[in-house]
């Protein structure tokens, strides 16, 4: 199985996928850690992380994948929803609780 199509799977697999640096326990940087934050804020129970720092392929090649350079990355539904700054303006919003209680509900 190629990269790209191990990081389709594991966008496709799950509801919500956090591709982090570290781990939702425990994450190694800044930008990963208050992502996780606003999710759990948000009520998501059902987070799936992929901790890129352990998987130099996935690491190099997500930003081709998404098109977006930067971790963390934010998947719901297999849809690229941002990094970190979009996490946090959409959980300010309220949008990023709804879109979790839409995940849940399904």
């Amino acid at each position: 199985m190629s990269v790209m199509e191990r990081i389709q799977a594991e966008v496709e697999s799950h509801p919500i996928v956090l591709f982090m640096k570290g781990t939702a326990q425990f994450p190694m940087c800044g930008f990963s850690s208050r992502a996780v934050q606003a999710l759990k804020a948000a009520g998501a129970t059902q987070l799936h992380t992929v901790n890129v720092l352990e998987d130099p392929e996935i690491r190099a090649n997500l930003p081709r994948y998404s098109n977006w350079p930067t971790f963390p990355q934010l998947f719901i539904h297999g849809e690229l929803i941002g990094g970190c700054d979009i996490t946090l303006e959409l959980f300010e919003s309220g949008e990023l609780a709804r879109m979790i209680s839409e995940t849940h509900n399904q």
